[in-house]
Parts: structure tokens; sequence; C-alpha cells
């Protein structure tokens, strides 16, 4: 079917894109054809499953195919295909350019679609003093570490977590190298190639990312304002029968939204009756003012492998996130962990561990949630002032989810702005397929630089005399 030149300096993944949209161009695969599964072209051809991913999620992006559930991916109707100038926009904005170019973007000036906080939102009084403490003991250097992590870190965690109604020894915790590895390691435990999954949608690009290189099915549970659509969830799960729900019921991002109790008590019920595991994400729940049930809490871990980070409110450069899951989970974990990457690092465990014990932790949480309270409401204003439609409106989290009548696809608008060095979050990148989108995410700590709204509102006007 295709001839790949490993020696050419053309990229493998741009070399498989061309040749199928040839094929399919020419017609030599007709509307309705089956693609080589994953694992097949990879095989034939000499590639990694990764290169054949990409390469299909170009294609996909382009509009030439589609994937099925459980079936694999399908040459598109003719009439179905997506406009060249649509494709350039995808292709620039994609699950790849998030995980990779947005961390090569702080060089922008206004980043008001990242995912982290600014660095005078940080515990980072704390982290210094934590740093002096460290180099005072004279830290061992020689050594790995424990495979669960520094001890009294998931000390304090057990405490820290029976605060949230979660019961949790430390044989329940494993630390890892921020939430990111944390989710590998879960989706490694219980997910094999073909294995539908259940996802947020829209939702964490990093998971739907992991998630298809494994050769998983992802079926997208939508969010509502009230946290998840139900009747969504039931018709996927009549129809499949998923391993794993992958979700963040607390100040999800992209939409901020949080699942009241009801919900989380009726997906609870499901996962027993349809016997699926369930990866709670709580990577925001510091940020939360207001206790809420967890699925966690409600579930005491037989069904529910927590995860969280300090990455959001002490420092994102140190790394660390933990798990909270059976210890036969947690077993399973602490070997893949160790398979991977050995140990995390106790060095940056050890500083979080006096960064929480100082004694300033919780007046830094304390202003730390009324800075965002604060830019919560004001950049809702601003968006609605500008005729945004809000998804949510909370007084707590870092993002607002909006979208404009008049910017039907967020992607070129992003696009656009990079160019005037404003990073701002399209819709597109959170869900797990590639869609045209309106929605954007703004991050509220990074939103409060005038040229962020003097752009954005010459950006609409030009759009609306162009309709007029």
């Amino acid at each position: 079917m295709l001839a790949l030149d490993h020696d050419s300096p053309t990229p493998l993944v741009a070399q498989i894109v061309a040749g199928l949209q040839q094929l399919i161009e020419s017609r030599a695969l007709k509307p309705g054809a089956r693609l080589p599964s994953i694992r097949q072209l990879a095989q034939t051809q000499g590639v990694s499953v990764f290169t054949v991913v990409e390469a299909y999620d170009r294609l996909v992006a382009l509009g030439l195919v589609h994937s099925k559930p459980n079936a694999g991916f399908f040459v598109r109707p003719r009439a179905a295909a997506a406009e060249p100038a649509r494709a350039d926009a995808q292709l620039q904005f994609d699950a790849k350019w998030y995980l990779r170019q947005i961390f090569e973007s702080r060089a922008l000036d206004i980043k008001a679609g990242c995912g982290w906080l600014p660095q005078d939102w940080l515990f980072t009084d704390g982290v210094h003093r934590a740093l002096r403490q460290l180099a005072q003991e004279g830290s061992e250097l020689g050594g790995y570490g424990s495979p669960y992590g520094h001890a009294g870190l998931r000390g304090l965690l057990v405490d820290a977590l029976a605060e949230r109604q979660i019961a949790a020894g430390l044989e329940h915790l494993l630390l890892t190298l921020g939430s990111s590895q944390a989710l590998d390691l879960l989706a490694r435990h219980w997910i094999r190639p073909g294995d539908a999954v259940l996802v947020d949608a829209p939702g964490y690009p990093n998971i739907h990312y992991i998630l298809r290189l494994m050769g998983a099915v992802l079926l997208p549970v939508p969010r509502t304002p009230e946290g998840y659509d139900l009747a969504a969830l039931e018709a996927l799960l009549a129809a499949h029968r998923p391993k794993v729900f992958f979700t963040q019921p607390r100040l999800h991002s992209p939409s901020n939204s949080t699942a009241p109790l009801n919900q989380l008590l009726r997906i609870l019920q499901l996962a027993h009756l349809h016997d699926f595991a369930i990866v709670e994400n709580d990577i925001y729940a510091d940020l939360d003012p207001d206790f809420h049930p967890s699925l966690a809490s409600l579930d005491r871990l037989q069904r529910v492998a927590y995860l969280g980070s300090f990455s959001k409110t002490i420092a994102p450069n140190l790394r660390v996130g933990y798990v909270a899951a059976a210890p036969q989970v947690l077993e399973d974990l602490a070997t893949r962990k160790m398979i991977s990457g050995l140990t995390s690092s106790e060095l940056g465990e050890r500083a979080v561990f006096h960064a929480l014990t100082q004694g300033r932790w919780r007046k830094h949480l304390g202003k730390l949630r009324g800075r965002l309270a604060q830019a919560q409401q004001d950049v809702s204003q601003r968006l609605l002032a500008l005729g945004f439609e809000l998804h949510t409106q909370a007084p707590a989290g870092m993002y607002v989810w909006a979208r404009h009548p008049d910017i039907p696809d967020a992607a070129v608008l992003s696009q656009q702005a990079a160019q005037q060095s404003i990073m701002l979050g399209p819709g597109h990148l959170f869900y797990p397929e590639p869609r045209e989108s309106g929605w954007l995410r703004f991050n509220v700590a990074f939103s409060a630089d005038a040229r962020l709204w003097d752009y954005i509102g010459a950006q609409i006007e030009e759009t609306a005399s162009r309709a007029a």
C-alpha cells in the first residue's frame, strides 16, 4: 500500500499521511474502506505505533478518515472532507501541539490559555525555605529513595485525605512524578489495545493522548454545567463494555464544573453494574474552599483510584504527585514505576514535605483561593461584556470555559493570537476526537492584561463587520 523511505529527510509521519492521502484522493482507497490497524501498519512499514497514531490523527484532522469504536479507521465519503484551510488550522493546534509546544511557549507575553499559575501565585517562599532546610540537613544524594516515595510526605497525605473523608493508609499511597506519571501508570495497569475507555468530553488532552497511544477506544462522556450528561453515559454503557472511566469531577478542566453528590453516587452505581474501574483526577482539590464529596470518599478506594498533585499550588518544577488506590493496585503501579524510571525524586518530595510543615501552608492556600475567586469574577465580567456565553460560573478554580457566537472556530483565532504573542486555549484541543469548536479555555490567573481583551474585542468587531 505504501512505500516509505526511511532515509528521506521527510518525517515518516508526513510520508504516511501523504501516501494515504494520495490513495484516498485517487480512489485507490474508496469511501468506507477500512485502513490497516495501527499495529498492522506499524509492523508492515517498520515504524513505531506512535508514528502511525500521529499519522492517523492527522488524517482524521484533515477530514479524510474517521474512527469507529471497536472497529478501526475508515475513509470518509468525499463530501465530508474538511476544507484545506481548516485542516491547516487543526494540524497546528492538535494534541501533539498541546503536549509539546505549550511548554515551549512561555516566551509569549500573555498566557491566557495555559494550565499553570504565575510564579508569584505559587508557594515560592515556602519552597525557598524548604530548600534551605534541605541544604542544612545535608540530604542524602547517593540513594534512589523508596519506590513508594518519601514516607513523611505520604504520612502527611494520609491526614490531608482524611480531611477530604478519604480513608487511606500508607499502604494506599504512591508518590509520582506529577499527576501525568500517575495517569500513565494507571492507564498501563488497566488498559490493553482495543479496550474501550470512558473519558470526559471536553477533558484533559494528556490522558486522551496517552490512551490513544495505548490503542484504547475512547468513549466521550459529555460534561454539562451541572457535571455529567448521565443519559449519554448510560447510552455508552449499553453499547460498550468500558474498562475504566478517567474523569475529573471537581473544578474540571477546561469547563471548571463540579459534579454534585447525586451524580457521583449514580456513577458509582453504574460502575458496579457494568464492572468498570474509575480514575478520579482531583488535582485542583486544594483550590476548592468548600468541601465536596469525591468518588474516592464514597467508594473507599475499592473501584476508584484517586490522584492529586502539588504542581498547581506549590511549584510545577518539583514534579510531585500521588495516587491513592487499593493495595493490590498500588503494588502493580510501584512495579511499573520502577521499570519505567526507578524511583521518583526524594529531594523533590522532601522539599514538598518541608514546605507543607513550616506553618504557612494554610495561609498560602487561603490567599491563593481568594485571588482566584476575584480573578474568576473579573474574567467572567469581561467575557460577558464582550458577548461570550459562559459554560459554568463558579467562585473557585483556575478556568473559565466560554464561547462567542461570532467565533465559530477558536483554532483560527488562537493561531492569529499567537502571532500577537497571546496564547489562547482553543476548545478542540480538549476533545477526544478532532472537531471544530468555538469554545475557549481562559486561565483566570493569566487573563488580567488589558491587551488580551483589546485584541479579542477587536477580532469580534472585525468578524461582525465582515458579516455585515
